[in-house]
């Protein structure tokens, strides 16, 4: 007989919300508004601070004006990001014999030497709840 009545089954959908984490990079330190800030946010070591053969990285540009960046849907885990102030938005840090022209940070504002910091100086853990970040750029000319 069909008039039985059954407890209702769970919904059938993706991971759960709260099985990804949301991350919010917020700028200090900027000294103009002009160009974009460009930001790489990888879990790879290997391919830190340039997420350049990261698939998985995600990138950004935002107007320099935009202090708050935002990442949602992240698998939580180790992640390290790094960004640029590309003042004349040409896609690259400007140096200057080897000095950066334009202004760099990266997460946990980690101490800078001769050239970027490693992705452990810069990695913090993100797990399934929102995350912070502020990130204080720096010039060096």
């Amino acid at each position: 007989m069909l008039g039985v009545l059954l407890p209702a089954a769970a919904p059938v959908a993706g991971p759960a919300a709260n099985e990804f984490g949301s991350l919010e990079i917020d700028v200090a330190g900027m000294r103009s508004a002009r160009g974009l800030i460009r930001v790489c946010l990888t879990a790879d070591p290997k391919n830190f601070p340039g997420c350049v053969d990261d698939k998985r990285a995600v990138t950004r540009s935002v107007p320099a004006g935009q202090h708050i960046i935002r990442f949602e849907g992240l698998t939580p885990g180790n992640y390290a990001a790094a960004l640029i102030h590309d003042e004349n938005s040409n896609a690259k840090l400007d140096t200057l014999m080897g000095i950066p022209r334009e202004g760099f940070g990266f997460s946990r504002n980690p101490p800078i030497g001769f050239g970027p910091p490693r992705f452990t100086a810069a990695q913090f853990a993100l797990g399934a709840v929102a995350e912070t970040q502020q990130v204080t750029m720096r010039y060096m000319l």
